[in-house]
């Protein structure tokens, strides 16, 4: 399975694991599977870190480097901007789109514990559980 972190599942999965479902576990240590990581999440994690709602240790490039380093990086493209605009979602949380759409078009899984996000439809979605 190619999986794409939701921005809290990847930083669970640094942070508090214990917050992760088994299901979720199980996927992200299968070497079978392919786990991918869009930057949109690494913009979220350091605008949490500004704000003050997590702490990254170090130096924020350094972090990200290390905390990234084992995932395929999903590109941001003017396709998946296209249909994250499109996309049928009832809010508009820009991160929330742009990954959903990054899903949709790259034909990933989008791993998520937001229920917002689940039974899309037109996106494979694994929920944390």
């Amino acid at each position: 399975m190619r999986i794409l972190l939701d921005t809290h599942i990847w930083l669970w999965s640094l942070r508090e694991p214990e917050r992760l479902g088994s299901s979720i576990r199980r996927e992200l240590v299968n070497l079978q599977n392919e786990l991918w990581l869009s930057p949109i999440s690494t913009w979220e994690a350091l605008v949490l870190n500004s704000k003050g709602r997590i702490r990254i240790h170090g130096e924020p490039s350094s972090w990200v480097a290390r905390t990234t380093a084992k995932f395929h990086e999903a590109p941001l493209t003017h396709e998946i901007s296209m249909v994250a605009c499109e996309l049928d979602l009832p809010h508009f949380d820009p991160a929330d789109r742009f990954l959903a759409a990054t899903a949709k078009v790259l034909d990933l899984t989008l791993a998520t514990a937001d229920r917002r996000l689940l039974d899309l439809g037109s996106i494979k979605t694994i929920a944390n559980r």
